[in-house]
């Protein structure tokens, strides 16, 4: 007598379906470089307000000169 056995694969759910499909979240195992790099960088230029009143953008610096009145910024 030949007995032979069928095997059946389990249906797929839909809740497995959609599990699969999902991509995995990259912005929670993003390195700091990464998010870094993905707000636009570090800054390069800082808001100075000099004793004279006048307030001005310049390059970030140890040495600040006021383009006003040439005063030199303390940081």
């Amino acid at each position: 007598m030949n007995m032979t056995v069928q095997l059946l694969t389990r249906p797929v759910r839909v809740r497995d379906r959609h599990r699969r499909a999902a991509a995995p979240s990259t912005s929670r195992h993003r390195s700091p470089e990464q998010r870094v790099r993905q707000a636009g960088g570090p800054e390069d230029r800082a808001l100075y307000s000099c004793a004279c009143g006048y307030a001005f953008q310049a390059a970030v610096s140890t040495t600040v000169d006021c383009p006003h009145c040439g005063d030199q910024q303390s940081w």
